[in-house]
């Protein structure tokens, strides 16, 4: 797992999915709305609790995710 201490996975938090630290915002979430053009000030209004910091850390984690390779092992029979 990339080393993002912005960045926290808890199963407790959001169903586990990867959130910005201390915060019930989802990296999803932030990538998403940037994706459709809000813009960083905007979502630094949205979301007064977080920084421009943890948005990167959020791009940064996304790109990481969009990376990782799946490698799937065919069907075990009895």
């Amino acid at each position: 797992m990339i080393n993002e201490p912005e960045i926290s996975v808890d199963s407790r938090v959001m169903g586990g999915k990867p959130c910005i630290r201390g915060t019930r915002v989802t990296v999803g979430c932030i990538v998403g709305q940037l994706g459709s053009g809000t813009s960083r000030e905007r979502l630094l209004e949205m979301y007064p609790y977080i920084t421009d910091q943890q948005i990167d850390a959020c791009l940064r984690f996304a790109a990481w995710r969009s990376q990782e390779e799946e490698v799937t092992f065919g069907q075990l029979t009895a």
